[in-house]
């Protein structure tokens, strides 16, 4: 590192931030916010690929990429007007009906979303509608199990976009729906907790479609140089509340038009 940067103010910062949060991947302990260290959404950004570094000089391998914040309430309730993205790694993705073990992700949350799953990649300065439906092969039902590394889910902006907006883990159905033979705006969600009804929504719930979050993610992305490509995952943001998971949970979402699928939450020992 250049001595000029090594005593930057905010390059340490960020530096610290980053390892406070690695520390409470490493250490399953969640930690203070690192809204004492930084203060802008550039500086959240470059704690989250300062993290991402981290991870894929460890081996991890980047599958895709999550969208927060599309909902207009919560966005009110944290002073932005606009969502934010995580990074997806294949070791976050969980098999449909599959058990994710307690404690693998901090203080767990759930929440049904649609996926798309890309074939083309989305490389231009400003896409269009039609550039993402294009580039999509299928679209599929999801849950994401968002998590927190901040005590209590004491965040701000900036805290969760430096904590890779708050991502944990990610299940997808297994049965993949051309867009063409599904409304994504219309489409209705319930999901249950141990057969208990406990979040509804619909695809309008999701800054009015889900291609409108893919559309604002392609974008952005080619903007910070990590453009989405062939492969990639994207999971386009809540279709409804999100939702407390305990240990001993299980949890089935069914998205109309694109299936169904479910998710366990391990016990824990003793």
């Amino acid at each position: 590192m250049h001595p000029d940067l090594r005593a930057n103010p905010v390059t340490t910062n960020i530096e610290t931030a980053a390892e406070r949060l690695r520390g409470a991947y490493t250490d399953g302990a969640p930690c203070a916010p690192v809204r004492d260290l930084i203060t802008t959404v550039d500086d959240a950004y470059a704690v989250q690929d300062a993290l991402t570094g981290t991870w894929l000089a460890a081996g991890r391998r980047l599958a895709g990429r999550k969208i927060g914040l599309t909902s207009r309430a919560v966005q009110e309730q944290l002073g932005v007007d606009s969502p934010d993205f995580g990074m997806l790694f294949a070791d976050m993705a969980v098999p449909d009906g599959a058990e994710i073990p307690a404690g693998a992700v901090l203080q767990p949350r759930a929440e049904a979303e649609v996926a798309l799953v890309l074939d083309r990649d989305l490389t231009h300065e400003r896409h269009t509608a039609a550039d993402v439906i294009r580039a999509t092969a299928f679209a599929l039902p999801a849950i994401e199990v968002v998590g927190s590394r901040v005590q209590d889910w004491d965040i701000t902006l900036v805290d969760t976009v430096a904590d890779n907006a708050s991502s944990g883990m990610y299940v997808l159905g297994n049965r993949p729906v051309p867009l063409k033979d599904v409304d994504l705006r219309l489409c209705g969600m319930v999901m249950e907790r141990r057969g208990e009804q406990v979040s509804t929504g619909n695809g309008a719930a999701c800054l009015g479609h889900p291609l409108n979050a893919a559309l604002w993610l392609a974008d952005t992305l080619v903007r910070v140089g990590r453009p989405l490509r062939a492969g990639d995952t994207v999971l386009t943001g809540a279709l409804g509340p999100v939702v407390p998971a305990a240990p001993g949970d299980v949890f089935e979402a069914r998205v109309d038009g694109l299936g169904d699928v479910r998710v366990a939450f391990g016990k824990e020992e003793g």
